[in-house]
């Protein structure tokens, strides 16, 4: 059974080129990134403990995205590229956020969840190009690596939901979000970052 959905849109040649153009920026971002993830997979054993199916692979999912954080961060070092005291705000993760707000818990668990798979499919693609396009051996070894990981961990997420929800829900909730999440990629401005 395929657990996730391919992105709907692929990302532009501007989005690569600023990406390339501007790569100690975008290790700022994704190292932000990989910590929030870490933390999001958290979250919901915070918020849903009652889900105890969820709670091994979150678990091993926010270490996994914890553990990305230290590699990224080692490359910042490497780089001489520091940790920025703050970042910009990530509109891409407010606006697909704001999906799960509103409705049942239930509803809302669903969508978490979801958008977790959503969230790590558009990485998995975004870590994809970095590592078809950067002329570093090491850092295209990472990223394709990265890569790898982030499509595991978009299939987790749609696997836990059919633990709970139907499977035509499941799917038909999921189409949904990946056509909102197009929208408002095509609605943000391009900068070197993972969003």
């Amino acid at each position: 059974m395929k657990y996730s959905v391919e992105v709907l849109t692929a990302s532009s040649q501007d989005w690569i080129d600023a990406v390339m153009a501007d790569f100690p920026s975008f290790l700022q971002d994704h190292a932000d990134c990989e910590r929030k993830a870490s933390a999001m997979a958290m979250s919901l054993i915070a918020k849903y403990p009652d889900r105890d199916l969820i709670i091994p692979d979150m678990i091993e999912t926010a270490l996994e995205e914890l553990e990305h954080f230290q590699q990224v961060y080692e490359v910042m070092k490497q780089k001489n590229v520091p940790l920025p005291a703050k970042m910009e705000p990530d509109l891409y993760i407010h606006q697909l956020m704001n999906e799960a707000k509103g409705g049942s818990s239930d509803s809302r668990f669903l969508i978490r969840l979801l958008l977790g798979s959503v969230i790590e499919c558009r990485g998995c693609e975004r870590f994809k190009l970095v590592a078809e396009n950067i002329d570093d051996p090491v850092l295209k070894k990472f990223y394709k690596e990265l890569w790898v990981s982030e499509a595991k961990h978009g299939n987790i997420y749609v696997k836990l939901a059919l633990n709970y929800f139907d499977e035509d829900l499941v799917y038909s909730k999921l189409d949904e979000l990946m056509q909102k999440e197009a929208r408002i990629l095509a609605n943000l401005k391009i900068r070197s970052a993972l969003h």
